[in-house]
Order: C-alpha cells, then sequence, then structure tokens
C-alpha cells in the first residue's frame, strides 16, 4: 500500500472508497472520496480498487447530488423570471434583462484539495461568486484571520474532514474530544463571528461527516452537520451556500427547501433560519467599451 492509494475497508464490505492520506506502523489514514470521512484501518483490512466502487450507498448519493443542483438552476431561473417580469414592467418591455444580480460571495475552507476543486467547479457551474483555499483543518482558524478581512465574503463554509473516533472516552456523542476535527471547526467558527457577529451579515456553513452539530451551531454556525452523526456527501455545503448565495436579502433562507434538498437531507444538515444574500440592481449593467456615445452639441 502506498500513499494516495484508492482503498475499501474489507470489514465494511466495500462500501465507501477512501485515499490512504498517511500511513504509521501497520494503520492508514484514510480520506473519503465522496463521502467527507476522515478514518483509519489496519493495513490487512484494506483492499486496493482500480477504481470507486459503485456501491447503493454511493449511486443514491449520485442520483441525489444531480437533483439536488438541477433543482439549484430551476430555483435560478425562476428567479430571473420573477426579477424579469417585475423590472419589464416598470422600465418597459425589454428582450433583455432589465436587471443586474449580486448573488452573495463565498469564502469556502476546505480540508481536502480534490473536495475543494469539486466544489469550485459546482460554484461555477451554479454562477456563485466563489473563492477556495485549501487548508488543514487544524490551520482553518488562523488562516480565516488573514482571509476573512481580505475577502470580504457574505458566506463563509468551513468543511474538511471528520469523524467520531472510535476509541472515544465514556462513548459521549457530546464531547469534543470524542471528534476527529469538531474542535478545529469550532474554533475557526469562533474566529469568525469574531469578524463578524450579524448572522445575517455573513452567513456559516461548517462541518463534514459525524460532526458535533450542536457545538458548531453553538460557536456561531448557520448551517453544520451532522444532527445524527451520519456522513454527509461531499457537495452538501456547496449546495447549503449556493442556496444562501441566491436567496434574496429580503427573505429568510427556506429550511425545509434547502436541508430537504441537500444529498445528506436533515440527518446530515440541520441549522437556523437565516436571510439570503442575493441582491437585485437596476438599471442593467452596460459594457461601456461597446456603446456608441454621440457627442453633446454645442
Amino acid at each position: 500500500m502506498n500513499l494516495g492509494d484508492l482503498v475499501v475497508r474489507q470489514s465494511y464490505g466495500g462500501d465507501i472508497a477512501f485515499r490512504i492520506e498517511d500511513i504509521y506502523q501497520d494503520s492508514a489514514i484514510l480520506k473519503g472520496t465522496d463521502f467527507r470521512l476522515l478514518a483509519d484501518s489496519p493495513l490487512k483490512d484494506l483492499t486496493k480498487v482500480p477504481y470507486s466502487p459503485v456501491s447503493e450507498k454511493t449511486q443514491k448519493a449520485q442520483v441525489k447530488a444531480n437533483e439536488s443542483l438541477s433543482s439549484l438552476q430551476r430555483h435560478r431561473e425562476e428567479q430571473s423570471a420573477r426579477n424579469q417580469m417585475q423590472t419589464g414592467g416598470e422600465w418597459g418591455a425589454v428582450k433583455e434583462p432589465a436587471f443586474f444580480e449580486v448573488p452573495g460571495k463565498v469564502l469556502h475552507l476546505d480540508g481536502d484539495p480534490n473536495y475543494l476543486k469539486k466544489s469550485l467547479q459546482a460554484y461555477e457551474q451554479l454562477r456563485v461568486p466563489a473563492e477556495g483555499h485549501y487548508v488543514r483543518e487544524s490551520g482553518m482558524a488562523d488562516a480565516l484571520y488573514r482571509l476573512l478581512p481580505k475577502v470580504q465574503p457574505d458566506i463563509l463554509v468551513i468543511t474538511g474532514h471528520d469523524g467520531v473516533l472510535k476509541f472515544r472516552r465514556n462513548h459521549d456523542l457530546y464531547s469534543l474530544n470524542s471528534y476527529k476535527n469538531s474542535q478545529n471547526f469550532v474554533s475557526a467558527i469562533q474566529i469568525a463571528r469574531q469578524y463578524e457577529r450579524n448572522l445575517d451579515a455573513l452567513t456559516i456553513v461548517a462541518g463534514a461527516c459525524q460532526s458535533h452539530f450542536e457545538a458548531l451551531l453553538q460557536a456561531g454556525a448557520n448551517f453544520a452537520s451532522s444532527p445524527a452523526r451520519i456522513l454527509i456527501h461531499a457537495l452538501d455545503p456547496v449546495y447549503v451556500a449556493a442556496k444562501a448565495s441566491f436567496t434574496s436579502i429580503k427573505e429568510v433562507i427556506n429550511m425545509n427547501d434547502v436541508l430537504g434538498n441537500t444529498i445528506s437531507g436533515t440527518e446530515g444538515v440541520g441549522g437556523i433560519e437565516s436571510r439570503g444574500s442575493y441582491r437585485m440592481g437596476l438599471p442593467r449593467l452596460y459594457d461601456l467599451s461597446t456603446l456608441k456615445v454621440t457627442p453633446a452639441a454645442i
């Protein structure tokens, strides 16, 4: 076995694919390829595979991911149609949009470079303005000291890998010491809330697989994983952030809509009522380089 090898765990029936992140003695640190899970396993329990196995769980997640992205795109189209109807009546009938859009800007910190790449591709597909940085979970709090004043986002995503420790003390799921990275996420949220305390001025989406949901919300997150301590899909935080980005500042994000359309559902992601970050502007912005301006008469 080598670093970067694609493997499955025999003891779990090979249901989830992992990449080997690190090897020490007779064990390996594993990162999920589709689910934001950090795990460890004896090397003897691992089987190397040439490609990610399409288990029933993975197949269902892929179908739900496609449905979720399609739902977001429909929401965008319906929103644009409503805006055009509203502004068309006020500014005259026009074929081109009479307005311009200012969706909320996302700053995405991810503890996995591969997931970050997938997330940025999804933001681009959905036309969500986003800036992403690969930062190990333990360094996220320090990174936010520098990045928040520089980027000035409307939405902050703090995610990566997490998991419930196999040999946790007293099997206490309400202790941060029972989780691999939940404490790091909490520290990052606390730094973000020192920067911006208003929950509607900075929407925070935080957590990964099996994260300490209650602790993340208490620290100041608007949305977090994982209420039922289940695995969440790599794109769940992206879906929530995109929904916040394109929900009007005049509206509260529809909780049933956003959580029901995540890949993991309400067992994987939860949150509190929060306003959107989308703004509409008038009149339509023009490309001044293409305009012909008639000189004023003297």
